[in-house]
């Protein structure tokens, strides 16, 4: 499965981050890695957008930008306040296909949910995801409602008949509340799949360096990671099986531009 759709069960949660970890993790085995941003908002031209940070954290991926509107909206609105052409799910597919052909992984990171509305018609990421085939890695949040948030992404996946490769808490709090602790539990209940992950809050702040050495033990090893459930009692994480996907020829130089 060379295309994983990265998204979340909201915004600012961490999918950047976590995008940039399973991209570390990637690697450090020897695969070579690009990630897809298909609609940056909320920035201007000149500064570094979400593919940009996964470049200089992860290292040496390849990282593509379809297209960025300056207002931090939904990608739709964004780009229609823009007077801008909007992304297409389509686009997002040639895109990720084009990539595909030259990588061991694409991550392909949304903005927003999954449902988020990318352009008047109402395509959104799961469209784009349903044109790849491609399987969905859910970020959510660690505490007090991610639940009920995380069981309704995983219900719109399975609604779409979409593969739901497991969840990864977006930002893993230095001292969990009870709420936090119990859903290490809850959540692979919630959504049907298994816990694959757990990142630390602040660690996007960490020098590159460290972050690269450290990103494998913030994820499973279905993620090329080692974590063994931040915390959790023994035998609590499920979906520890083998890498998902090859091993691949070597990574280029990182590199960020613009479609």
């Amino acid at each position: 499965m060379p295309v994983v759709i990265v998204t979340g069960t909201g915004t600012e949660i961490g999918k950047t981050v976590v995008t940039a970890a399973v991209a570390a993790a990637a690697l450090a085995r020897g695969r070579t890695v690009a990630v897809l941003k298909p609609a940056q908002t909320g920035l201007l031209p000149d500064e570094a957008g979400d593919a940009a940070e996964v470049a200089r954290l992860a290292g040496s991926v390849t990282a593509v930008e379809l297209a960025r509107f300056p207002e931090p909206l939904a990608p739709a609105t964004a780009a229609r306040r823009a007077g801008a052409a909007p992304v297409r799910p389509h686009a997002v597919a040639v895109a990720a296909e084009k990539l595909a052909a030259e990588h061991d992984l694409v991550l392909v990171e949304g903005a927003g949910g999954l449902l988020v509305r990318f352009d008047e018609g109402g395509g959104t990421l799961a469209e784009a995801a349903q044109l790849l085939g491609a399987p969905v890695l859910v970020v959510a949040p660690a505490g007090l409602g991610t639940l009920n948030a995380t069981a309704l992404t995983a219900e719109a996946l399975r609604s779409r008949s979409l593969e739901l490769l497991g969840v990864v808490i977006g930002s893993w709090p230095a001292a969990p509340d009870l709420a936090a602790r119990c859903n290490l539990t809850d959540l692979p209940e919630a959504a049907g799949a298994p816990l694959l992950g757990a990142v630390p809050e602040g660690v996007g702040a960490l020098a590159p360096a460290e972050f690269r050495e450290r990103a494998g033990s913030w994820l499973a090893p279905r993620l090329d990671g080692w974590w063994d459930g931040a915390g959790a009692p023994s035998g609590l994480v499920r979906g520890t099986e083998a890498p998902l996907w090859g091993r691949g020829p070597g990574a280029p130089e990182a590199h960020v531009r613009t479609a």
